[in-house]
């Protein structure tokens, strides 16, 4: 990790690279800080082009702040289709409406103009579907704050820089960002910073993204997201095959050892054929038994028979 002095110098690298690359986006100042509010709901993980266009579609579409409130995540969706990440800001845009109207019972942050710097700020994060970027963009550009907007893309292009930690990354802030900067270039370098993260959270892997990390820091390239690849449908199709002739192998094989198996039961236990008879077999030998019987019988009675006859 860089010292406090190194990343002051990275900083201040990092802006010379941005406006070699990127030219700045200045902020609409007759906005209300509703608006502005609304806008950041729009602008976070987006192109500030596309943001705008979303909002426009916002205002075309419905009638008014309260009709959009009232309106379902998947109509606010569909509505902002043109966002990298529409159902996220469709739920941000939601949840910040409903909570300026069940606190203020209207749609109006003008008071927070009144208010110094630290407390505004403090009202901005309590307000639901806020988030650190939202309360920034917000300072810096309702109420003359100095604070850089900073979302997930931008805090993933800082940490490939080394310009933030893991715990920086995860809290959503920079340690030593707005000292490095000044106040008067902050709402310049915020936008230009904005630039960079929103081409990394559409293409992480761009090679003219790496290109111009590359020209801010050489090591960038060991800290570079590893790219996660999946096997296509024609790559996967060979394996299939090869997999295919083996299963019918595998089968042959136990259809083979059941029959072989089967083979040697009926070997081992032969059937027993001298203990069933033939069924006509037993007719003729019941046949022959009754036949003997009335030989037998014949015989017994013919001698009876000739004694009793009378002689002529």
């Amino acid at each position: 990790m860089t010292t406090a002095s190194n990343r002051s110098a990275q900083f201040t690298k990092l802006h010379k690279v941005l406006k070699k690359h990127y030219k700045p986006v200045s902020v609409d100042p007759s906005r209300p800080v509703l608006e502005h509010l609304i806008f950041a709901c729009m602008l976070e993980g987006a192109h500030h082009g596309v943001a705008e266009e979303a909002f426009a579609s916002l205002v075309e579409e419905y009638f008014d702040w309260n009709e959009i409130r009232v309106s379902t995540v998947r109509e606010l969706t569909e509505t902002l289709a043109k966002l990298p990440d529409p159902p996220a800001a469709a739920q941000r845009l939601k949840r910040v409406l409903q909570h300026v109207f069940e606190t203020t019972y209207s749609f109006d942050l003008e008071g927070l103009r009144k208010k110094n710097l630290g407390p505004a700020s403090e009202s901005l994060k309590k307000i639901d579907g806020s988030t650190n970027f939202a309360v920034a963009y917000v300072t810096q550009s309702a109420l003359g704050g100095h604070a850089i907007p900073l979302d997930a893309g931008t805090l993933e292009v800082m940490r490939i820089l080394d310009l933030a930690t893991d715990q920086e990354v995860e809290s959503g802030t920079i340690a030593g960002l707005e000292r490095a900067i000044a106040k008067s270039k902050g709402v310049e370098f915020g936008s230009m910073l904005h630039q960079l993260g929103a081409d990394f959270t559409l293409n992480p892997f761009a090679a003219d993204l790496r290109a111009k990390l590359l020209e801010v820091d050489p090591e960038a390239k060991n800290r570079w997201p590893k790219r996660h690849t999946r096997k296509s449908k024609t790559e996967a199709a060979p394996a299939d095959e090869e997999e295919a002739p083996a299963k019918e192998s595998a089968a042959a094989d136990k259809e083979s050892k059941k029959a072989s198996t089967k083979g040697k039961k009926a070997a081992a236990t032969p059937k027993k054929t001298s203990a069933k008879k033939d069924p006509d077999a037993k007719k003729a030998t019941k046949r022959v038994q009754s036949s003997g019987k009335e030989a037998s019988r014949g015989k017994k009675a013919s001698p009876a028979g000739l004694s009793k006859r009378k002689p002529r």
